[in-house]
C-alpha cells in the first residue's frame, strides 16, 4: 500500500467503523507482490534463475516447505518479477560495454490442483503460451504434439512451475517428469511441494533442491501486522493478540490469516467494532489443526463446493447416508443422493472432510454408522467462496 493509500484509508477510517476494510489483505490464499521475512530464500532462487537472464533454461528444481511457509507467494511474485523485465526488453544488459540480444525462457506457472491430469498439464502450459487453446474436444497426445511443435522452434523455451505437486487429487513428481520428458529438452521445471527430496524415487529427483522451512514467530508478526494494517480498521487488533495468533500457528501462515479472518468475521457479526479476545480464540478454534488448504477446497468442482456448503449448513451429527440425502434435497445442489454420498466420501478420502464414527442406536443394523465433517476453515470458505446464500442454478 502506498502513502497516499495510507492517508486516504486513514482519512476514510475516522468516519467509518467498518472492521474490516478490505477482504483482500486478510484473505489466506491471496499473495502479497512482495513475500516478508524470506530475503535469503529469494535469493537463493534468484541463483538458481540466474541461467535466464543469459537466454538459457535452467535444470529441473524441487522447492519444498511444510504447509503455509510461502512456497507459492514466494514463487508467483518471483515470476511476476522475472516476466516484467522479460516483456520490457529481450536485450539483458551485463556489463557497461557487453550487451547480448537473447530471448529468455518464458515462464510458466501451473497449479497442479486445478491441472490434475495429464490434458490439463498440457493444456494449462499451452493456454500460457499460445492462443485458442482447445479445452475439450482433443485428447492428450494432440496437446502434447502441440507442445512438442511449439518447443522444436529454437527460441521458444519454457521454464514452469509444478505447484502443489503430490497434494491429494494432484500429480506425483514422477507423473510429472514423465509428462516433460515426453516433449523435450525446450521445457524444464520447477516444483514445489511440501515431502521433503529424501522421499523422491532418485530416478526423478532433481539436481537442484530448496528447503522453505516454516515462518519464525517474528516475523509470522510481521506478516500479520501487514496484513491487519492493510485490510481491517485501525485499532481493530492489539499487537499481542496478532502475536497470540503467530505463536499459535506454528510457522504456517495459511492458518494464521485463516484465524485472523474468522476472528475479524466473529466480530463483525456480534456487533463489534475491535477484535476481542473470545473473537480471537473462536477465530483459532475455527481453523482445523493440519485441515486443508483453502486453495484446494476453493479448486474443486462447483457441484462438489456446492455439496460443501449445505455440508456447512446442516448437523453434523447425522449418519453419512442421512446427510447425503439431506444434502441432495436442498435445491440449489441437483444431485441424487447416491451421488452426493459418493462425493462425500471422496471428500473425505481426499482430506478434505473427515469420517467419525458414531455411537448407534439401538434401531440401528448393519455397520457402525460415520458421520462427515468439514476439514477446513468454513467460515472462511462461505466468505471467499461467494456461495454462502447457495443459488438455485443448477451446478454443473
Amino acid at each position: 500500500m502506498d502513502l497516499q493509500s495510507r492517508i486516504r484509508r486513514r482519512a476514510e477510517s475516522s468516519t467509518e467503523t467498518r472492521l474490516i476494510q478490505e477482504y483482500e489483505p486478510i484473505n489466506p490464499v491471496a499473495h502479497i507482490e512482495e513475500p516478508i521475512g524470506r530475503g535469503a530464500i529469494i535469493e537463493r532462487l534468484l541463483d538458481y534463475f540466474e541461467p535466464i537472464f543469459d537466454g538459457q533454461l535452467p535444470s529441473n528444481a524441487y522447492l519444498w516447505g511444510p504447509a503455509g511457509s510461502g512456497k507459492t507467494a514466494i514463487i508467483t511474485a518471483l515470476f511476476r518479477g522475472l516476466r516484467q523485465i522479460r516483456s520490457h526488453t529481450d536485450t539483458i544488459i551485463h556489463t557497461a560495454t557487453r550487451v547480448d540480444s537473447t530471448t529468455t525462457p518464458g515462464l510458466v506457472y501451473v497449479d497442479c490442483r486445478s491441472a490434475s491430469t495429464e490434458f490439463g498439464v498440457y493444456q494449462s502450459i499451452l493456454d500460457a503460451v499460445l492462443e485458442d487453446v482447445p479445452k475439450n474436444g482433443v485428447g492428450t497426445e494432440r496437446l502434447r504434439n502441440r507442445l512438442q511443435e511449439h518447443l522444436q522452434t529454437t527460441e521458444n523455451t519454457l521454464l514452469v512451475a509444478f505447484d502443489h505437486v503430490g497434494e491429494p487429487g494432484a500429480h506425483d513428481l514422477a507423473t510429472l517428469a514423465d509428462a516433460c520428458g515426453y516433449v523435450g529438452d525446450g521445457l524444464s521445471w520447477v516444483a514445489i511441494a511440501r515431502a521433503p527430496p529424501r522421499t523422491l524415487s532418485q530416478t526423478v529427483r532433481p539436481p537442484v533442491t530448496i528447503e522453505l522451512p516454516a515462518y519464525r514467530v517474528p516475523i509470522m508478526i510481521d506478516i500479520l501486522t501487514q496484513r491487519a494494517t492493510n485490510g481491517l480498521a485501525r485499532r481493530a487488533i492489539a499487537h499481542e493478540q496478532l502475536r497470540t495468533i503467530a505463536t499459535w500457528s506454528d510457522g504456517n501462515a495459511h492458518d494464521a490469516l485463516c484465524a485472523l479472518f474468522c476472528a475479524a468475521d466473529i466480530a463483525i457479526e456480534t456487533g463489534s467494532d475491535t477484535i476481542r479476545d473470545r473473537d480471537l480464540h473462536a477465530g483459532m478454534d475455527g481453523v482445523p489443526n493440519g485441515g486443508a488448504a483453502l486453495g484446494r477446497v476453493l479448486a474443486l468442482a462447483e457441484n462438489r463446493r456446492r455439496v460443501l456448503h449445505a455440508l456447512i449448513e446442516g448437523n453434523h451429527t447425522a449418519p453419512i447416508e442421512t446427510t447425503a440425502t439431506s444434502i441432495a434435497d436442498h435445491p440449489a445442489v441437483g444431485l441424487s443422493s447416491s451421488t452426493v454420498k459418493r462425493l462425500l466420501y471422496e471428500l473425505a478420502d481426499t482430506g478434505i472432510a473427515h469420517r467419525i464414527q458414531i455411537e448407534p442406536t439401538d434401531e440401528w443394523v448393519g455397520r457402525t454408522p460415520s458421520t462427515i465433517e468439514p476439514r477446513f476453515a468454513t467460515r472462511v470458505f462461505r466468505r471467499l467462496d461467494g456461495l454462502s446464500t447457495l443459488s438455485t442454478a443448477d451446478s454443473n
